[in-house]
């Protein structure tokens, strides 16, 4: 792809104090709180007006007709961080078009850190798809090279944007190119395991108290136990959760410690508890689930080294199936 280097400076807000324009793309998603409701009763979600921002290489003019690929990034419990930022200005230097998922700000919520009720991982998949749907319309935008990345609460939504049954009860007839899971909750085993073709990468840390990394491990064991050897995970030494920031690690009083915390999801998306098996479907009953197993004070910072190689395997994965010819 032969494009012009141009200087271009937009009068628009910066990330990293750089100038660099940004396209606010608005779309129609709903609020469903569980995968239950996507599976059996979307049709009936309260709709809901949602915002990203869009945002091309540096170098790319407006008058430039190229499509480019694209990386879809969704953030974690507290928002947009500045080390998610990094990564996207990352992939922007290889030639990658970004998209920032802002399902917190589009609901006027700052955080769900301690309460996971206010945007749930099902209300965010939708959104991620409802994103792609429009995004998949842009005249510079290439929709068979879109991969999906999060951090946390968003790598959560990283990888289960990767479950068939809820990309088949969305019904939009688009395919992620790539998953890329950074520290996602992986306490959730589905009774289906049925997952995407295309490649699924968890990366997380060994330390990790906030969602334990063996729960990753069992379960990308048993997801490939089933057919599907595209999913695999990597496990950083001596890393907390969020290992990929700078500073220290520190305690959040209010989050969850979901360590012991191991939950089955049934086929129709309702996640269950260890008590009675009753469905966690209403925001009650997720917290009294939670209670039963989780505890409080996790930790979180960062470890310079995983950070090193997180953004490393990152720039890999990304070059490797959205720039060439996989």
């Amino acid at each position: 792809m032969k494009i012009k280097l141009i200087a271009i400076i937009y009068l628009t807000a910066g990330i990293n104090a750089q100038n660099i324009h940004q396209d606010k793309i608005v779309f129609t998603s709903a609020n469903p709180f569980s995968f239950k409701d996507i599976i059996t009763d979307l049709d009936n979600q309260e709709s809901q007006e949602v915002f990203g921002n869009l945002t091309f290489p540096e170098y790319a003019s407006e008058e430039d007709t190229s499509k480019y690929p694209l990386v879809m990034g969704v953030a974690g419990s507290l928002g947009w961080a500045e080390h998610h930022l990094e990564y996207l200005k990352m992939y922007r230097e290889m030639g990658i078009a970004t998209f920032e998922v802002n399902s917190f700000k589009s609901r006027q919520i700052e955080s769900t850190v301690g309460t996971q009720v206010e945007v749930t991982t099902a209300t965010m998949v939708l959104d991620s798809y409802k994103a792609f749907e429009k995004l998949s319309v842009h005249p510079r935008i290439n929709k068979e090279k879109v991969a999906i990345t999060g951090w946390s609460l968003g790598g959560g939504v990283a990888l289960l944007s990767g479950w068939l049954p809820a990309k088949q009860a969305i019904d939009i007839d688009l395919t992620f190119a790539a998953h890329l899971s950074i520290y996602p909750p992986c306490i959730v085993e589905p009774e289906i395991l049925d997952f995407t073709d295309s490649p699924i990468h968890i990366l997380i840390g060994e330390l990790d108290n906030w969602v334990p990394a063996d729960a990753c491990v069992d379960l990308v064991s048993k997801i490939r136990a089933h057919g599907s050897e595209n999913i695999a995970v990597t496990v950083y030494e001596n890393s907390h959760h969020s290992f990929d920031r700078d500073g220290p690690v520190i305690v959040d009083k209010k989050g969850y410690v979901l360590t012991d915390c191991r939950l089955k999801m049934r086929a129709d998306g309702a996640v269950l508890m260890n008590f009675l098996d009753i469905p966690m479907t209403t925001p009650l009953l997720q917290k009294i689930g939670l209670a039963f197993c989780a505890e409080r004070g996790p930790s979180y910072g960062g470890n310079p080294e995983a950070k090193e190689k997180a953004f490393q395997f990152a720039r890999e994965f990304m070059g490797q199936y959205l720039l060439s010819d996989n």
